[in-house]
């Protein structure tokens, strides 16, 4: 039996180091916005005042560092962009602050962009293209891939 159509993510809770270094990347480039706090153990932060999308702690983590690769642990978080103009403005907004991309695809069904944050957990920024232009197989099956995506072209659309 599947589960409920109905059933989403609600919110994601990532061990940090330092919060305030947390906090000035998903917040201060991001541009998140603080919703709650416990001192610096833990913050929650949300797009449009959500209780909270992202929970950053240091309940387990404090001065840590990033699990070594060849490890099991949280591959990325994904961040969902409304539209092309919004995620193109994200990357606008990592560019300003001098971050780095590990990657950038278009997967036919959505376009990402993947970085790490402060604390090396990997972050995907994207947007889904509409259903009606998702890519279909012959069999019917959903026809993503992996391709590049023209950085340059989406950054354009910041503009």
């Amino acid at each position: 039996m599947a589960i409920d159509p109905r059933v989403d993510i609600g919110h994601v809770h990532l061990k940090v180091a330092d919060i305030e270094r947390a906090l000035a990347f998903y917040v201060g480039v991001l541009g998140f916005e603080e919703q709650a706090r416990i001192g610096d153990q833990a913050a929650f932060i949300s797009a449009g005042g959500y209780h909270h999308h992202i929970g950053l702690n240091t309940w387990e983590s404090r001065d840590g560092t990033p699990p070594p690769p060849g490890h099991t642990g949280l591959y990325h978080t994904a961040i969902r962009y409304p539209d092309r103009k919004a995620l193109a403005d994200a990357l606008r907004r990592l560019v300003d602050a001098g971050i780095s991309l590990d990657g950038a695809s278009d997967h036919g069904v959505s376009e990402a962009l993947y970085l790490r944050d402060p604390d090396g957990n990997g972050v995907e920024l994207y947007r889904d293209r509409p259903r009606e232009d998702w890519p279909v197989n012959s069999d019917g099956s959903l026809g993503m891939g992996t391709a590049p995506l023209d950085v340059r072209a989406l950054l354009a659309e910041a503009e």
